[in-house]
């Protein structure tokens, strides 16, 4: 799968996603110097999301809109949640230039075919299927229909919730799609994230495997790297101290470039199925184990384990050789310390 100049899978780099969010606290200079900050943390792309309370839920207070699921948005409204967290629309071609400018991808996630339509109109290469959207079909099925790449959060949903999501992509036509291990809870704690799920999810759907992390810090999404993931995406805040709805599990700039550096470290030590040994490992199998002479030999003097030994360095013999020559006359005289060899015996 590619996403703009970005190739995404086996033998890439990972995509690493700075996720926006409501961390623009409503003031369009604070999403420029986030942007900007993104880019110098290491990010590949920034990631939006396109909604307007009204395109989301409705405005209503009964109890079925009211946050008070144990979460860090627990009190509010739904309606008066997104009024504080949603970026104007206006905003969002002002801010993809910005970061096409540094060389950011920027793509979105819709909440509705409204958003949709808008960000066809902004020429996004991409789309990102928020967690909670997993069981909206329409809405997938209205994305997938677009060509272009789907990116898909998992958090919320069972296995049938998944498979029928990348069938509704598939039926559309759309097979350029990635799957993200995602626990929704803000911040996730750790014992809930099974990790191991990401080869799972490529073995059972064999699309690109991924990670949309909310837990505290890089460990996790750096761990996820040799687990197989080829996506990461993380919140990302200036400063936990500036407040907003996610401040409280989003990364600051030199936390997300400690993560980016540990991940390109992991990707260098992963590496490629490999036996070849590289010149400065050739060059310290000299300190490999080798047959020496380790006593003073007159020639036709029997080999022994006491005068013939395995030892370090590897200027010998191979030490395979051991028993063959074990009882054997030697035919010249032999100084200890001679790296033995087969042209010492007939």
């Amino acid at each position: 799968m590619r996403i703009a100049n970005k190739e995404i899978g086996v033998n890439q780099p990972t995509f690493i996603i700075a996720e926006l969010s409501a961390n623009h606290m409503n003031d369009f200079d604070v999403a420029v110097k986030t942007i900007k900050a993104m880019k110098e943390a290491g990010a590949d792309a920034v990631k939006f999301q396109t909604y307007t309370p009204d395109t989301i839920t409705i405005d209503c207070d009964n109890e079925y809109f009211q946050i008070k699921q144990g979460t860090i948005w627990d009190g509010q409204v739904l309606h008066e949640l997104y009024e504080d967290a949603y970026m104007p629309w206006d905003w969002q071609p002002k801010l993809k230039k910005v970061a096409e400018d540094l060389g950011l991808i920027v793509f979105s996630s819709p909440f509705d075919k409204t958003s949709v339509d808008f960000l066809e109109d902004m020429d996004v290469p991409a789309y990102k299927i928020a967690s909670f959207e997993i069981t909206d079909i329409p809405l997938i099925e209205y994305v997938a229909s677009k060509g272009k790449p789907i990116i898909i959060s998992t958090g919320i949903a069972s296995l049938e919730d998944i498979d029928l999501a990348v069938k509704t992509c598939l039926d559309a036509g759309n097979n350029k799609i990635a799957l993200l291990k995602c626990t929704s809870s803000y911040p996730a704690p750790l014992d809930e994230i099974n990790l191991n799920t990401i080869p799972d999810i490529e073995d059972k759907f064999g699309v690109a495997v991924g990670l949309s992390d909310h837990t505290l810090g890089g460990e996790v999404s750096t761990a996820a790297i040799a687990l197989g993931a080829k996506i990461i995406e993380k919140h990302f805040i200036l400063d936990r101290n500036m407040g907003g709805p996610d401040s409280d599990f989003s990364m600051e700039p030199l936390e997300f470039k400690q993560m980016v550096d540990s991940i390109r470290n992991v990707e260098k030590a992963l590496g490629n199925v490999s036996y070849e040994l590289s010149d400065k490992v050739k060059a310290n199998r000299e300190f490999s184990r080798s047959l020496f002479v380790v006593e003073d030999m007159k020639k036709g003097d029997i080999i022994t384990e006491g005068n013939v030994r395995s030892i370090r360095p590897g200027f010998g013999l191979h030490p395979k050789y051991l028993k063959e020559i074990l009882g054997k006359q030697v035919k010249k005289d032999l100084k200890k310390g001679t790296p033995f060899d087969l042209s010492f015996i007939n």
